[in-house]
């Protein structure tokens, strides 16, 4: 006989009293592998279940209660509430009400403390006089759920410790589950957000990167990536944007291929996106005066130089006597004029108008839909805003020459060749433009404070000449990545020397303040019309390529190959040679070590060609 027939059965005997089929039943009953049960009802003067009392137990009931059957039979159901907690036996003494009236089977979950196991009990009422329950035994099921759910708890509180906003969604239910950082990353709470969908982070997110965001869904769902880390805007509760690296991947796929479970974490990026914003700017604007350098010039020309544009207006600008001002007052007084020459020009000029810093006393003005006649009104009027300034005395005095485009097919260089030509028929009474000599200087200087820095400068422009080669850079890249090797600390000339040349490990303030020296080296050398482009490779020769470096967090390609391959000569030939405060390595200590740090701080292509170059010199030598 079954159990589904058993318990259909319309009546129940035990011991000849309740019809019960004892011969075809009870061996079956005591040898099942699960804890079974019967109650008689106990019925009050209402004829309302008032008590149950046992009638019969199998063999693994006894086991699971820790209860013998000579201690149940014939007893309340008040025995078995020893072994639970009163609030477990309310339940208890509810659900078999129900089983009772609505001939139901009812369910739920019990602790014995007697044996300390968990069981899910059954309860079953097949007719008015009988109750039947059956334990099943989930302890194991029961501790997995309590360790993941410790286990849970613990991720959350190291998430919580990260700030790090987590998410997970079902694809099949359209469930997910946010944790209380991701809304408050945005300025919210989850319950100002709920209920959370699609639409919910659709509308979020920044139109102009929503469709990136939607494309990169669509590559993880059909698994052409295995994960995605996108940085994208999100719209904070006060309207401003907020930068987010979303990190996240598939972890379940349904049988037939699509998928299940999703999940990942928000990471509030702004404050590093700010960062590299401010790199960008210094990578881009003159830090004297706050125009645009050359570098800028030569990565946005093309888009300057566009039909719809036409007709351009070029201006060229010399500051004249700057180099008499600097050689009679100091440099902080040709600053001075310098910026004082570029307040007149801002200020006579149009908010349309592009203003390049393109030498150190040149300055170049594009003017956009501009005739010859409107670039001459714009010269006469800087004109006379400057005979209104003067420094330390010193009349602000600039020369110009201009030139109109009116043609697409006019080369642009071209026009700013003549209009070049056209400012120096004005200089007639200066002296010829003189270009900066600042930079080998500030070079000679900085030899002259620490001896190790001169041999280190020209060892590591070696170094990177050897691997631009290698590279198939052509000579003329080669000699100039030499050059910015031999300049890459050049911004050490604002570092104390005490500091440079010191013996012992650097304090923690001490080594902030030599992290500086990529920006000031950057704005020594972007001052100078020959350097601009080698200001951007030392600026960025500490930055790391899994984004962990300095001064601007930038990873990857996003750093320049020349900076990459600066980053590892220098670090080279720090381990080579040692410094003040550390020991030198042997070769192949210093090798290994390039190897360790492939992928992680330097560029790995660049290390393998690098590490072959060595191996090949070695061979050569032996």
């Amino acid at each position: 006989m079954t159990k589904n027939a058993l318990l259909t059965r319309q009546t129940y005997t035990v011991n000849n009293k309740y019809d019960f089929d004892e011969n075809s039943y009870k061996s079956l009953f005591l040898d099942l592998p699960i804890g079974y049960a019967f109650f008689e009802i106990i019925y009050d003067e209402n004829n309302k279940p008032h008590n149950y009392k046992f009638i019969e137990v199998n063999s693994i009931f006894e086991e699971k209660t820790g209860l013998k059957s000579s201690e149940l039979i014939g007893k309340n159901i008040s025995v078995f509430f020893e072994c639970i907690d009163n609030k477990k036996t309310e339940q208890l003494m509810l659900h078999a009400g129900r089983a009772i009236y609505k001939g139901k089977q009812q369910e739920f979950e019990i602790y014995n403390k007697h044996v300390n196991k968990w069981y899910k009990i059954h309860l079953k009422s097949p007719n008015s006089k009988v109750l039947v329950t059956y334990l099943i035994d989930i302890t194991k099921e029961k501790l997995h759920m309590i360790e993941l759910e410790n286990s849970r708890r613990r991720m959350e509180n190291i998430i919580e410790a990260t700030d790090i906003g987590t998410w997970e969604l079902n694809m099949q239910t359209g469930e997910r589950i946010y944790n209380e950082r991701w809304a408050s990353i945005l300025g919210y709470t989850l319950e100002e957000l709920s209920p959370i969908n699609e639409d919910t982070w659709r509308s979020l997110v920044h139109p102009d990167d929503l469709q990136q965001e939607l494309d990169k869904d669509v590559s993880l769902y059909n698994k052409e990536i295995e994960c995605y880390d996108d940085e994208y805007r999100m719209r904070h509760k006060d309207g401003h944007w907020v930068w987010i690296q979303d990190r996240g991947k598939v972890i379940s796929w349904t049988e037939d291929g699509n998928p299940l479970l999703l999940s990942g974490t928000h990471t509030d990026i702004t404050a590093k996106r700010n960062r590299q914003e401010e790199v960008l700017y210094l990578s881009y604007r003159d830090q004297l005066t706050g125009f645009y350098n050359r570098r800028y010039l030569d990565e946005n020309l093309k888009e300057i130089d566009v039909k719809k544009n036409l007709p351009i207006s070029v201006i060229l600008a010399d500051v004249n006597g700057l180099k008499l001002t600097n050689d009679s007052f100091g440099h902080s007084v040709g600053d001075d004029l310098l910026k004082k020459a570029t307040d007149v020009i801002r200020s006579g000029c149009r908010s349309t108008d592009k203003l390049v810093r393109i030498g150190g006393d040149e300055f170049l003005i594009i003017l956009p839909n501009t005739e010859s006649w409107k670039a001459v009104e714009i010269i006469k009027n800087i004109n006379s805003l400057a005979l209104k300034e003067k420094v330390r005395g010193i009349d602000v005095s600039i020369s110009f020459g201009y030139k109109t485009k009116r043609r697409i097919e006019e080369n642009f260089n071209d026009v700013f060749k003549s209009a070049e030509a056209n400012m120096y028929r004005h200089k007639l009474y200066e002296s010829s433009c003189i270009r900066n000599k600042t930079i080998e200087i500030i070079m000679n200087t900085l030899y002259e404070k620490s001896n190790r820095e001169m041999l280190h400068s020209k060892r590591v422009g070696e170094i990177c000449e050897e691997i631009a080669l290698k590279l198939n850079f052509d000579r003329e890249k080669a000699i100039q990545i030499k050059l910015a090797g031999i300049m890459h600390d050049i911004g050490k000339m604002g570092i104390d020397e005490n500091i440079l040349n010191k013996p012992q490990r650097l304090s923690y303030e001490e080594y902030n303040e030599l992290k500086r020296h990529p920006e000031i080296g950057y704005r020594m050398l972007s001052t100078s019309n020959d350097y601009s482009e080698i200001a951007d490779y030392v600026l960025k020769h500490h930055e790391r390529w899994d984004g962990n470096g300095y001064p601007g967090g930038f990873k990857g390609e996003e750093i320049s190959i020349q900076a990459r391959i600066i980053a590892i000569a220098e670090a080279y030939d720090d381990m080579i040679y040692g410094m003040p405060y550390k020991k030198s390595m042997s070769i192949d200590e210093a090798i290994a070590e390039l190897k360790r740090c492939s992928g992680l701080q330097f560029d790995p292509n660049i290390v393998e060609v690098f590490v072959n170059l060595i191996t090949e010199r070695n061979l050569r030598e032996e």
